[in-house]
């Protein structure tokens, strides 16, 4: 029998380094310090003051999510830098469309084994897209987990939690026939769709450090690892100032499934596939996978991020107003009477899809 003790560290989990990047990285969470958070980490949990922040009649809005296997790419090009603003664009463009203004984001960094300098690159991330959305990064969790994944691995989740005065809450309740949709640009893929890019670079032998073949100026994987774009400050003096009647972020299920999530029963929305012309990133996936368009609709945004719903009246002032913002806009379609659901028409097709999920149906 050995007399050898055991330590934590021995069995592969190292305290001590966990504390060092926390003491690494509480400069960047300080960045992130806004009205009714100071940004200080460790304690056992974040306080947030709404009063602080300016709510009177609030309505508190969460939601979480993470990056899915985009993470493998950065993992196996050591692209870490931008998977942290992946991270929180993904939740806070999720409250942005019921009304909410982003407050607070927690994250959930999750590895075999602490690679401090790889840590701190994502929190880095994490930070900087707080920034953007205005949100304080108050608390975390960084876990080291030997045997749970291999080595270099890691995984992410990201926790959101923002406010909305109740008389600017977002429903889908205000939506109605006639009104017309506006489609936001995209920044790329943002997050979702990459089991499918995956298997096709590992299939088709992609070298994703050379040019893209549609971009000499620019490495496929810099295309492929373009963050999400997060779209919260552009929209949210409009979603305040009562012009806009709905709001959906396009994700998993793409056009097709997500704008009918804001539609109330009775509504149904048609998309004009040809209004805008595909980016040349979704353009070269699809030819290189021979996909289907109705699969590349329900599978990528296909360069629409965020669709914007609007009376006719106020179509043109809140395009100017978003493309004074930085944002890229086209109107894609409009909303008429029938079964609550989505239509994209194109060249290439009609496809629809009805909204016979849960209420609780999250993408």
């Amino acid at each position: 029998m050995s007399d050898t003790p055991y330590s934590y560290a021995q069995a592969g989990v190292s305290i001590a380094a966990g504390n060092a990047l926390v003491n690494a990285i509480k400069p960047l969470v300080r960045s992130t310090r806004r009205p009714g958070a100071d940004a200080e980490i460790g304690g056992f949990g974040g306080f947030f003051d709404l009063k602080a922040a300016g709510y009177d009649d609030p309505l508190l809005v969460a939601a979480n999510d993470g990056v899915g296997t985009k993470l493998k790419l950065a993992i196996e090009s050591g692209r870490h830098d931008t998977v942290g603003i992946d991270l929180v664009a993904m939740c806070v463009n999720d409250l942005i469309v019921q009304g909410a203004e982003p407050l607070f984001f927690l994250d959930y960094f999750a590895t075999g084994k602490l690679d401090a300098g790889v840590a701190q690159q994502v929190i880095a991330g994490i930070a900087y897209g707080c920034r953007v959305a205005g949100c304080a990064l108050i608390g975390g969790e960084t876990a080291e987990m030997p045997g749970m994944y291999a080595a270099g691995d890691y995984d992410l989740a990201g926790f959101a939690v923002g406010a909305v005065e109740r008389a600017h809450a977002l429903t889908g309740q205000g939506v109605e026939a006639g009104d017309l949709l506006l489609g936001l640009a995209s920044s790329g893929l943002h997050s979702n769709g990459y089991s499918l890019v995956r298997r096709l670079a590992a299939d088709k032998g992609w070298k994703l450090d050379r040019p893209a073949l549609f971009d000499q100026d620019r490495l496929l994987i810099d295309w492929l690892m373009e963050p999400t774009r997060i779209y919260v400050r552009s929209l949210l003096p409009l979603v305040r100032g009562g012009k806009i009647c709905a709001l959906a972020h396009i994700t998993g299920g793409g056009l097709l499934e997500n704008i009918p999530r804001v539609l109330p029963d009775g509504l149904h929305a048609t998309v004009d596939a040809d209004a805008w012309e595909q980016p040349r990133i979704m353009a070269f996936l699809q030819a290189q996978g021979a996909i289907e368009p109705d699969e590349m609709a329900r599978t990528f945004n296909c360069g629409i991020g965020m669709v914007v719903v609007v009376r006719p009246e106020a179509a043109d002032e809140l395009t100017a107003a978003l493309v004074a913002a930085g944002e890229r806009v086209v109107p894609i379609g409009r909303i008429d009477a029938g079964e609550r659901g989505c239509t994209v028409r194109g060249a290439h097709g009609t496809w629809s899809a009805k909204a016979d999920w849960s209420a609780t149906h999250a993408g």
